[in-house]
């Protein structure tokens, strides 16, 4: 205890950490105070008829949104339509020749592929702000101003689109002036904004039940937090390759025999494939949140976690993108000729082509229950909810909520942690390091 309180001294210590802190804490405290301010026409209190959408995949919606979407607020959509937007554009610089050619620009063409995402993020924005009108109108019609009922259709799209650029500007200020990726911190502040809530709701329905609910809340803590520290060595696990270096150059001095390790990630496409699955899954919302809501059959399957098809067809989603993300992030054969060019060898595997297939071997090896595991995690929430655990307190138990948590908090701890070991002070563990998740880049946003 007494180290950790003479941590937090150093860390308040470092002006230039300092300063980063107090600004991130700054922008988020703005973000949180925008999910509070309805969307103009709208009577905020009688906005209690939108409570029982909190199934579902609008629930998990307004989980991003930090309850903004809910709550009929200037920020309704988050920062979801900029994400949306920047997977987009992440598909088309790898399936699209002529973006390719972009992309090698260096920094002149990362800049024109953000620009274009944000153009993009306006469209997606407008398309996703003309449904949640229709949403409003349908679903939550007493809480919408008479006098102003016919107005909405025009103020509404433009305050939501408004709203989403400025979140999006909010992170890429914490990005640049505070302490970690900003997108990513937005969307955790967002999800954590509803956990006291949750937890309170299922502390008092397992209380509810008699003398046997308190037991059964306690094993639903253990259970969680069993799932988070499982989570961590996902994200954390590393598989060592064995690799030789012939001669190794440092400084001035050459050393011989010199062995090391090629850390290959079991999970390399880190929460990205989950936030892929989780997009296809609320394609619907695209057309009308009310119909996604409403309609039966197979349509409904989109928007039901605890549904045993949806489960199917997300897990199947997720371990094919986990391969298809790794595929495009990870590069055998530059690695191999890294190596070669370093005079590295894998002992036993001959230099260039026959270097990379092992490579990318072992990779598909340690990928295959990386995957299953990311499905199982994914799934988690919708079982949690068969089990009788409530919906919002459920979505703590795995998918992107839990994924996002985690890899966000492990992110930020690792940059705190660089600043204190550059300035020569114990780090935050006792190992002295925290291992971070492979940030995911999505055209200039890290999730």
């Amino acid at each position: 205890m007494k180290k950790l309180i003479q941590t937090l001294k150093n860390i308040w210590g470092i002006q230039e950490l300092r300063g980063k802190i107090l600004t991130t804490l700054v922008l988020i405290l703005v973000f949180r105070v925008c999910t509070y301010i309805t969307l103009p026409g709208i009577d905020p209190h009688k906005l209690t008829s939108l409570s029982g959408a909190k199934s579902g995949a609008l629930g998990l919606i307004d989980a991003f949104s930090g309850g903004a979407f809910l709550q009929a607020s200037i920020v309704a959509l988050g920062i979801m339509p900029y994400i949306s937007a920047s997977i987009f554009m992440q598909l088309m610089t790898i399936l699209v020749p002529q973006m390719q050619k972009v992309q090698k620009e260096g920094e002149s063409g990362r800049k024109k592929i953000n620009q274009w995402t944000r153009y993009l993020t306006v469209i997606v924005t407008f398309v996703q702000a003309y449904a949640y009108v229709t949403y409003l109108k349908t679903m939550a019609k007493e809480a919408v101003i008479d006098s102003y009922s016919a107005y909405l259709w025009i103020t509404t799209p433009i305050v939501l689109t408004a709203g989403t650029l400025f979140v999006m500007w909010l992170g890429e200020k914490i990005t640049d002036k505070g302490l970690g990726n900003g997108t990513s911190l937005i969307i955790m502040i967002g999800i954590l904004a509803r956990f006291p809530n949750a937890f309170r709701s299922e502390l008092i329905g397992k209380l509810a039940i008699g003398s046997g609910g308190i037991l059964i809340f306690i094993i639903e803590i253990a259970i969680l937090i069993a799932i988070i520290m499982g989570l961590i060595v996902l994200i954390q696990g590393v598989r060592k390759v064995p690799v030789n270096y012939a001669k190794q150059i440092v400084g001035n001095k050459q050393f011989g025999g010199a062995r090391q390790f090629l850390p290959l990630k079991v999970n390399s496409a880190g929460v990205m494939p989950i936030i892929f699955a989780q997009a296809i899954m609320f394609l619907p919302t695209l057309v009308s949140y009310t119909s996604f809501e409403n309609k039966e059959g197979f349509v409904r399957v989109f928007s039901d976690p605890k549904d045993y098809l949806h489960m199917l067809i997300y897990a199947v989603i997720v371990i094919f993108f986990t391969f298809l993300y790794t595929a495009l992030i990870f590069n055998p054969k530059q690695i191999a000729e890294d190596l070669k060019r370093s005079n590295g060898f894998i002992p036993g595997v001959k230099p260039g082509q026959p270097t990379a297939d092992f490579i990318g071997s072992i990779m598909d090896k340690i990928t295959l229950p990386g995957a299953f595991l990311l499905a199982i995690i994914g799934i988690l929430p919708g079982f949690a909810q068969r089990l009788n655990v409530t919906q919002s307190f459920a979505s703590f138990f795995g998918g992107t909520s839990l994924l996002i948590m985690v890899g966000v908090i492990l992110d930020t701890l690792q940059q705190i942690e660089t600043q204190l070991l550059m300035r020569q002070y114990d780090g935050l563990m006792k190992s002295g390091r925290i291992q971070g998740r492979q940030s995911s880049t999505v055209s200039g946003a890290i999730i």
